[in-house]
């Protein structure tokens, strides 16, 4: 039982990583503003990062011009991943209790 549990941990684990890379490459293409967004590929990207985006542009506001929220968000996403990648830890090495 712990086993599937520890897989199931790492899974979210990567799923992060994963979302982290879609927002890696959102952010680097907000940097070009003439990009047409109403492309198929670049409005799949927006409506996956956006609303997640959008949390943390709500508690810090541009400051100059600059949308320093993504940074936050990356933060929250690496400790999520730290806290699921020390469970799954946990439980393939027995220490959690049933």
């Amino acid at each position: 039982m712990n086993d599937i549990i520890a897989t199931l941990l790492q899974v979210l684990s990567q799923t992060l990583e994963i979302y982290s890379l879609i927002l890696i490459v959102r952010v680097l293409l907000s940097w070009f503003p003439n990009l047409d967004w109403s492309n198929p590929i670049l409005s799949t990207v927006s409506s996956i990062t956006d609303p997640y985006l959008n949390v943390f542009r709500g508690l810090i506001p541009p400051i100059g011009g600059l949308d320093l929220s993504a940074i936050l968000a990356f933060i929250l996403i690496s400790v999520m991943q730290g806290l699921l990648n020390n469970s799954s830890l946990l439980f393939l090495n027995g220490s959690m209790p049933y």
